[in-house]
């Protein structure tokens, strides 16, 4: 039978907004027991660890009061009400009715922390109560995560979809040469739960999507957002503006990194500072441009800061400031950040008000026809040894990357000379071109086609897959 269960204000971001559920069930218990199925965000703020209704947590079947009865046990029929009605103001505040204890081996672990007023047995409890959601386990997500677990936040979720790489030990540091080739969600909560077992780590595999955001953002107090691509940061952004949910920001690339914490309920959010991404390929990603290891560790350890001091209650935040990071200078710069009245997202008028499609709206279309338009490393090896000369061989990468490995015979122009290089290449003759990976190499080949060349295809893997299968001696990065 269909019993309503009507959801109070401050739980109705559980729920999608909504202020009734209809659950089935016969008894009381039965109809909690759907409703938290469903809405697994509801479970800590209703129910103990042992499943017990938390003490200010009322309950009223249509209008009477069953808290003091054997609630659970109770008959419900159909049409039946079933009002949710939490404790939300007066009487003592919830730090002293509603966070957990800490044992006495949480004591001798934190007792640092305890020293400090600022953080105190108050604080302590605050961070073991407090649920974040990292997006990414890598370069940012490493040490933020491994700093958030040090400190004994309570609950650290993770989305992650990819597994550790021999190239991310350089700088996500929470993964080790022994889990190579394992998830690195699963990497990451062996590390962190060996840390702190205190930790409740809660892994969330598979890319942050439109479809999926906001039943994971939802369950959490607080996001850090240690993402690398523009779609999924704009998907952070707007998800936690319409959940009204803090989003601590960082970003890196080569020697720089910028961090902030945006709020819209108090402050900007990060369309107020970007209101749109660069085009497509404007901005390399870390892969293409590199990154110093110990970058990431200074902006996720800043990160970590302001995520602890959030949940504190400490200090100044970084809403409406920009920090941004020189590493080879060592200088910080701080900017001010104004909300935009006119942001889409968090204005005056807010003309976005659901999620929508990230990947259009950086450019990111569907992927191009290029059938023909590659040639795989042994195709290539076959052709150049019956062409010899005729087959030209373009590499596009940086100088500094064809010191490291080049094929013999390949021809050096960087992509961002090509352009301005063309007259060196015979507009008649067969052309390969070739980069790390393929990316870079499929773009220098549009860029040959637009100016007439006929004959161009591109390496496909690029020298990384010369390397692994054509020549096994050659370094690989």
């Amino acid at each position: 039978m269909s019993v309503t269960v009507s959801i109070p204000t401050p739980l109705r971001n559980f729920t999608g907004g909504r202020d009734a559920v209809d659950v089935s069930g016969g008894t009381v218990g039965e109809v909690l027991d759907e409703l938290l199925a469903a809405h697994t965000g509801l479970k800590r703020h209703l129910v103990q660890d042992d499943g017990r209704l938390r003490n200010f947590v009322n309950l009223y079947l249509n209008d009477t009061d069953i808290r003091q009865l054997e609630s659970t046990a109770t008959r419900v029929a159909e049409g039946d009400v079933l009002t949710i009605v939490p404790s939300i103001a007066g009487g003592r505040p919830a730090t002293e009715t509603a966070l957990p204890a800490l044992s006495h081996a949480e004591v001798l672990r934190y007792s640092r922390h305890l020293l400090l007023p600022e953080v105190g047995v108050e604080g302590q409890r605050k961070l073991k109560a407090a649920r974040v959601l990292t997006i990414g386990a890598g370069g940012l997500g490493s040490p933020l995560s491994l700093y958030l677990a040090a400190a004994g936040v309570g609950t650290i979720g993770i989305v992650d979809f990819d597994i550790v790489d021999l190239t991310n030990l350089q700088r996500q540091i929470v993964h080790g040469t022994a889990t190579l080739g394992r998830p690195k969600l699963e990497s990451a909560k062996a590390r962190l739960t060996d840390l702190n077992p205190n930790v409740n780590v809660v892994g969330h595999d598979g890319r942050l999507t439109a479809d999926n955001a906001l039943d994971i953002i939802r369950d959490y107090d607080i996001v850090i957002d240690g993402t690398d691509n523009f779609p999924t940061r704009y998907l952070v952004n707007d998800a936690c503006v319409l959940l009204g949910k803090p989003n601590v920001y960082g970003s890196i690339f080569r020697f720089e990194g910028q961090a902030s914490l945006f709020y819209a309920k108090e402050g900007p959010c990060y369309r107020c500072l970007y209101a749109e991404p660069p085009p497509p390929g404007l901005v390399p990603s870390c892969a293409e441009g590199g990154v110093l290891g110990v970058l990431p560790g200074i902006i996720g350890s800043i990160q970590a800061l302001e995520t602890i001091k959030w949940i504190i209650g400490a200090g100044d935040s970084l809403i409406g400031r920009l920090v941004l990071f020189d590493a080879l200078k060592l200088r910080f710069r701080e900017l001010k950040l104004r909300k935009d009245p006119n942001c889409p997202m968090c204005g005056t008028n807010p003309s976005i008000r659901e999620l929508i499609d990230y990947q259009a709206f950086c450019g990111i279309g569907a992927e191009p026809d290029y059938t023909g338009a590659e040639i795989s490393v042994e195709e290539f090896e076959r052709e150049r040894d019956a062409k010899g000369e005729e087959l030209v061989l373009v590499d596009v990468r940086e100088p500094h990357e064809w010191e490291i490995a080049h094929i013999d015979g390949a021809r050096l122009i960087p992509l961002s000379q090509l352009p301005d290089r063309l007259g060196e290449l015979d507009g008649h003759a067969e052309i390969v071109t070739q980069c790390h990976h393929g990316a870079r190499s499929m773009k220098a080949l549009e860029i040959l086609r637009g100016a007439g060349f006929g004959k161009v295809r591109s390496l496909a893997g690029g020298i990384d897959a010369w390397a692994e299968r054509m020549e096994p001696g050659m370094a690989r990065y």
